[in-house]
Order: structure tokens, then sequence, then C-alpha cells
């Protein structure tokens, strides 16, 4: 039998990103909580995690625990409710991606919270690929991600229109493009070096980020260039500039961002993803009328 308390640790330094963070929720020193991680590992026979320079990351063993781990405590927790008589909380779990509209997005999800106090919400924010990959492992409700036109299933899909975007007042190599990118598996990331290769323009990776705070920040300074999606810049502050095919950057084929339900889904779950596809619906009009 796995114990519980050994994978209540293992949920809380991936969660936290670390051990020391880690220790701090579970109310253990860092040392108790390597110990457990290192009791669970020998349980299950396997290295469940690995230290690099981004902090603790989960190995592909890891991964496989990961939802089984959550599910476990979920229902564990379930269980204490059942018996003590109190209602188990209902938890709501969304992915959405860094670079859509977030402030404006994390109000609407805020206004919902509010409305249905009952409901604990569980929301991730990241690259689309994590997101994704969360969503397929059975880790989230609802997600939003940036992917490849008619690729799968959705609720609701809206076109991406793909920009090449700079420094407001920034002067581009001509020679060897300096891409401002986020990490390896992004799907812009992806669109800009196919179009810059098939244009036969040699390109270099002069910044690469998670965030799209970083990702601004290194275009405003004058780093480089990145592709982005016309979507998401017409709420953005006036430092970055769109390159036209005037000025020969490639075209870069559109992509869509996609909003995804578990089935079944409750009530609250598909009152969230309607709230989502109305935002979502309004951003695309606001993007199209700018």
């Amino acid at each position: 039998m796995l114990d519980m308390d050994l994978l209540k640790a293992f949920v809380s330094v991936v969660d936290a990103g670390g051990f020391t963070r880690a220790g701090e929720r579970v109310h253990r020193t860092q040392s108790t909580v390597s110990q457990q991680i290192r009791r669970l590992e020998d349980q299950l026979g396997h290295q469940l995690l690995v230290r690099d320079a981004r902090g603790v990351t989960p190995t592909a063993e890891g991964e496989r625990l990961l939802g089984y781990a959550r599910r476990i405590l979920a229902l564990g927790a379930e269980a204490k409710a059942a018996l003590s008589g109190a209602a188990p909380a209902l938890v709501v779990r969304l992915g959405i991606p860094d670079d859509f509209a977030l402030a404006a997005l994390t109000q609407v999800i805020a206004d919902f919270a509010r409305a249905r106090p009952g409901v604990r919400l569980a929301v991730e924010c990241g690259l689309s690929c994590d997101i994704a990959a969360a969503f397929a492992r059975g880790d989230l409700d609802i997600a939003l991600v940036k992917r490849e036109p008619s690729s799968g299933p959705a609720l609701a899909v809206w076109p991406e229109r793909l920009v090449w975007v700079t420094g407001r007042d920034v002067a581009v190599d001509p020679d060897t493009v300096p891409l401002v990118a986020f990490r390896q598996g992004c799907l812009y990331r992806n669109r800009a070096v196919h179009a810059l290769e098939k244009a036969g323009r040699a390109w270099r990776i002069a910044y690469e980020c998670p965030s799209l705070i970083g990702i601004d920040a290194a275009l405003a300074g004058g780093l480089g260039v990145a592709v982005l999606s016309a979507l998401s810049l017409y709420r953005r502050e006036p430092s970055l500039r769109v390159l036209s095919a005037a000025d020969l950057w490639p075209p870069i084929p559109p992509t869509e961002l996609a909003l995804r339900v578990a089935d079944p889904a409750c009530a609250a779950t598909r009152d969230l993803a309607a709230l989502v596809a109305g935002f979502c619906d309004r951003e695309a009009a606001c993007a199209a009328a700018a």
C-alpha cells in the first residue's frame, strides 16, 4: 500500500517546485521531506524527481505517478469528509496559457470564484504544451490551449493570426535573426524557426524565457524578434511593433486557441467553461476590431 503521507510530500514538492517550499506547506523540514521522497522512490523502485537549473521536476515515472497521487489524496479527503458528515469541497481544475490576456481572464475566474463559494478553483498557468499534457493525464477539468488548427475535439475554437514582433524602436539584424522565444515545445517558437528556415534566413535563439513578462521585456529591450498571436497583442503596452511582409518577414501559418472540457463534467465545470468561452469570444471580436 502506498503511504498517504509520502504521496502528499511528493505532490507538495512537485507543486512547490522545491523541497524547502514543500516542507513549509506540509509543516516538515526540508530533510524530512527529502527522506519521505527517498522512501517513496524505494517503495516504487523508480527515481521520481530530478533537480535542475529550474528547480525540482518529476521524471517520466514521477509524471505517471502524479495523477494517481492526486486522485488517491482526493479520495482520501472525500472519504474522511463523508465519515465526518462534512460535504467534500468541489474542485474545478483549470489550465490557461500565460500569453492570453491573463489579467482580464483572471478577473473572470475571480468573479466565478466569488459567486461560487462552495467551489474550490485550482488554476494552472503555463505553456500550452504543458497544459495539454496535464489535461491528457486527467489533471485538469478545463484546458485553454494554443494548438495546430483542427487537431482534435474541443468545446470551442478561435483562429489565431501569428505575427512577427519586436521592440518599438529596435533595428533587427537582417543577417542572422535573433529570436526571443518561449522554451522548447512552444508552438510559436516552432512556427518561427520553420518560417525562417523555409525562407532561407539564418537565425539564433537570443533569449529564451518561460513567461510572457520576460518575452515582452526582452523585445522592448531590443534583444530580438518573436512570433506572437495578434489576439494577445491588442491589450499590450505600445512598446512593441509588428513587422510586416513588406519588411521581408516570411508569413506564418495560423494556429488556433481551443477550449477543452473533460467528460463527464460537473455543473460548476460546465459553467466556468461557458464563462471562459464567452470571454474568448469577446477578446476575438475586440482584437478583430482593433
